[in-house]
């Protein structure tokens, strides 16, 4: 079968007038992976993205102050672009100059989390002479991908005055050891079988004397405080090996976090560089990017919680809206609701849909489906064929097999939460929820530019 051709910016760049030229290319790529790596945890993202965005002239405002001297304060500035930042959670905004208070957004959503190992509150343990670590399954992982790995640990740490501290030991600390073939030959005909409680505690060191306090007392060193300083904590497992290029032709990317990572990436990239563009969007473009999509967003920093709401309608009363223009802007806004999908996978084609096949390196997918997992609709697809025909860049559809029930997104929740018309788009990608997934190295150039065409329309 022949490889179908891969789009390419050359190709781009020779596409009618009326398209735009892409922006990015594989050094967006090569970003992502840097973005990647230095984002183990969601509060780790959202810092990395944050920077990322004041390096661009946005500005932090807390949910404390009031908005309307800040909004006073900013146009007198003139820096329109700002952010708001909770935890694992970010949603940043940019005004245009002469916006009304009526002006719809266009919201590119994506999720900061990502299934993992999870700390427990007592974390000391140990048995046999291993020193370990308790842990706890956070969302859906693929619990094999996570044996036999070198991990290291970051998160948050929550001090004595209420001040927090981001932490990341980034070298190989703990280890989820498989039982050796030896102890278990069944495993080969009858499959690996993981009791979560019991076979996925990883071991840190060696001793018989487990000491409460111990690891958080190594943390506290780590992170340069005081003993006794740290009083609560939201630590994670992360892959200690860095993302990388694969294949012959370099043409695939294997790393950890890209469900959904790659999104918020992109969503930064698109929105900075809407906000820097000469021209200004008629629309106000936003970045949500929500924690615990991945356990269910029903948390003050995930999708169905009160935040995107509350920034959306501050935005429009800061201006001197009324609950009027509140809602004729709600009525016109449309969210993208970004997170990966299912490229067709070579050894198990049967598990999709026989006439949808994403492939990778196809440039995005169109996620449907018809019972509302996915929040897309007909007018949905136009809106998101319009702004990929506008960035020449290719776009696919996904729907599950029927035999198979369909996995859900932020969308629905986004749409019906905030009644925003919302579509549910991605990249396709294989090993979704392993410790490490693939893409394809092309598709989240081509995502950023569909994003972007997307803010600006």
């Amino acid at each position: 079968m022949t490889e179908p051709a891969r789009p390419s910016p050359t190709a781009a760049l020779a596409a009618s007038a009326s398209r735009a030229p892409l922006a990015f290319d594989r050094g967006h790529t090569d970003d992502l992976m840097t973005f990647l790596a230095a984002s183990p945890s969601p509060y780790h993202a959202v810092a990395t993205a944050a920077e990322r965005l004041e390096k661009a002239g946005f500005k932090q405002v807390a949910e404390t102050d009031a908005w309307d001297a800040v909004t006073s304060a900013a146009s007198a500035a003139g820096s329109g672009g700002k952010y708001v930042l909770r935890g694992g959670a970010i949603v940043a905004w940019y005004v245009p100059e002469g916006a009304a208070p009526h002006t719809p957004f266009r919201i590119v959503g994506a999720h900061t989390d990502s299934p993992n190992l999870r700390v427990k509150p007592l974390p000391d343990s140990g048995a046999h002479g291993w020193r370990q670590v308790a842990v706890e399954i956070y969302g859906g992982p693929l619990l094999n991908s996570w044996l036999d790995r070198d991990l290291g640990l970051a998160g948050r740490l929550t001090l004595r005055d209420g001040s927090t501290r981001l932490v990341n030991v980034d070298r190989p600390l703990l280890r989820v050891p498989q039982l050796a073939i030896h102890l278990d030959r069944s495993v080969t005909a009858d499959g690996l079988k993981l009791d979560k409680q019991r076979h996925l505690q990883p071991v840190w060191g060696l001793g018989h004397d487990v000491r409460d306090g111990d690891l958080i007392a190594f943390l506290e060193e780590t992170a340069g405080l005081p003993a006794g300083e740290v009083t609560g904590w939201d630590l994670m497992t992360h892959s200690v090996e860095k993302p990388a290029y694969l294949g012959r032709d370099r043409e695939l990317l294997a790393g950890p976090r890209m469900d959904n990572l790659l999104s918020v990436h992109a969503g930064t990239a698109a929105l900075t560089a809407v906000a820097s563009a000469a021209s200004k969007p008629a629309s106000i473009p936003v970045l949500a990017a929500f924690d615990h999509e991945e356990n269910g967003s029903q948390s003050d920093t995930g999708a169905d919680g009160p935040l995107l709401g509350n920034v959306l309608e501050r935005s429009v009363f800061a201006r001197g809206g009324s609950y009027e223009d509140r809602a004729r802007a709600f009525a016109g806004t449309v969210c993208l609701s970004s997170d990966t999908g299912h490229a067709v996978h070579p050894n198990y084609a049967e598990r999709h849909d026989p006439t949808h096949h994403p492939r990778v390196n196809g440039g995005p997918i169109l996620k449907v489906n018809v019972n509302n997992r996915y929040a897309t609709d007909g007018s949905g697809r136009a809106e998101f064929a319009a702004a990929c025909e506008q960035a020449g860049v290719p776009f696919q559809s996904f729907v599950s097999n029927n035999s198979m029930p369909c996995g859900t997104t932020i969308g629905p929740i986004t749409a019906a939460r905030h009644g925003i018309r919302t579509v549910d788009i991605g990249v396709a990608i294989l090993s979704m929820h392993s410790a490490r997934e693939l893409c394809g190295a092309d598709d989240p150039f081509l995502l950023a530019n569909a994003l972007t065409a997307f803010l600006k329309r």
